[in-house]
């Protein structure tokens, strides 16, 4: 290694080093430090801009549980964005981390790493007596068991009290707003009957009201028409709706049932513990002026650049361990990672540069797996 000139021009060792600090001057490890700074600045910078304008925000959110000297990996860098007064269903097959991410948005669980906002709380830095006071005030939560949503020994009016009685509210303030809200849940009826005295789906629109008594920022359902029949789910469903338009909570909804799912406009579904991919629907008319419902499928770009293609694109082809990316100036190719496929003119006659495709259809082997915009 060659020597470099030191502040007085001696060889730098230890010696030139403090002799450039005493001199004012920034030693040799003071670019390599800027440098750090600059880009921990910048990676703060960009947690703190990530889903500003969102009411829920999951950046790289991770989840790892151990027992036995087995660790299980729940989340594995999840992102998520939802607005304030979005009607939102996650769907997902069992293991897939919904539940897990459920009970951290509750404030039921902590995170492993990364960070995870709702209404302007930061979930990860919150003490126990904080998220006492979030689950209070900022979320309300519907479990699937209506067992665990209401206590069997009061109506349902003195059910949707008690969270209201916890947070100090006038006795008579309380009783107004429990009717009112067993009114727009339209079980108004039931205010005095106690949970055995009621049908399924009357006790989960109870536990609705119940989760809604203090006007939290979002109402979280985990699989809340798991239990009921096709009927009463749509009732059950219908409250959410009512929940969502005239009381303006949002609402997330963990959900199995497509008949629930097919009714919200924003579907988000999880795998391997990650966000993969998002279904959006918006109305439309047809021909003759009749209202129809449009649905777009989309997979999701997290912010690792990481993107999950669905199993029965990619298995046809078999496409597995790593595929081939060509770049179009408005989408990208995504290729099996096989010898140059032939057109179907000719043998050996190569497949068109840049991945393009000559008119007419093609082997089944030979068309893109997915091919999105850029």
């Amino acid at each position: 290694m060659n020597a470099m000139p030191g502040a007085a021009g001696s060889p730098t060792g230890s010696n030139g080093a403090a002799g450039a600090s005493a001199a004012g001057g920034p030693g040799p490890s003071a670019p390599a430090a800027d440098g750090i700074a600059e880009l921990g600045a910048e990676f703060e910078r960009s947690r703190s801009s990530y889903g500003a304008d969102a009411l829920i925000a999951c950046d790289r959110l991770v989840r790892i549980y151990a027992a036995d000297g087995i660790e299980v990996q729940a989340l594995q860098g999840l992102d998520l964005l939802i607005a304030e007064g979005e009607l939102t269903a996650v769907v997902g097959a069992s293991g897939s981390g919904k539940s897990t991410l459920m009970n951290i948005l509750a404030g039921l669980d902590a995170p492993t790493a990364g960070s995870v906002r709702v209404a302007g709380h930061d979930l990860a830095a919150m003490t126990t007596a904080d998220r006492v006071a979030y689950r209070r005030s900022t979320v309300g939560f519907v479990w699937q068991q209506t067992a665990r949503n209401l206590l069997p020994y009061l109506t349902a009016q003195q059910n949707v009290m008690m969270p209201m009685r916890f947070s100090g509210t006038p006795r008579r303030q309380r009783g107004r707003r429990a009717r009112e809200l067993l009114d727009v849940l339209g079980i108004g009826y039931c205010a005095d009957r106690r949970p055995e005295q009621l049908s399924g789906g009357e006790q989960q629109r109870a536990a609705i009201a119940t989760a809604l008594a203090n006007g939290p920022r979002v109402l979280l359902a985990d699989e809340p028409t798991g239990e009921l029949d096709s009927a009463t789910a749509r009732d059950v469903f219908g409250a959410l709706q009512a929940a969502n338009a005239s009381v303006g909570v949002t609402v997330l909804v963990v959900t199995h049932d497509p008949a629930v799912s097919g009714q919200v406009r924003r579907t988000i579904a999880i795998r391997d513990g990650r966000t993969a991919m998002e279904t959006l629907r918006h109305e439309a008319a047809d021909e003759e002026g009749n209202a129809t419902q449009h649905a777009v499928e989309y997979a999701v770009l997290d912010r690792a650049g990481r993107l999950q293609l669905p199993r029965e694109m990619v298995e046809p082809l078999g496409m597995r361990d790593r595929v081939r990316l060509e770049a179009e100036p408005d989408h990208i190719g995504v290729w099996p990672d096989d010898p140059p496929l032939t057109r179907p003119g000719g043998p050996g006659e190569p497949r068109p540069p840049g991945g393009s495709q000559p008119d007419g259809p093609q082997p089944h082997a030979g068309r893109p797996a997915a091919e999105g915009a850029a």
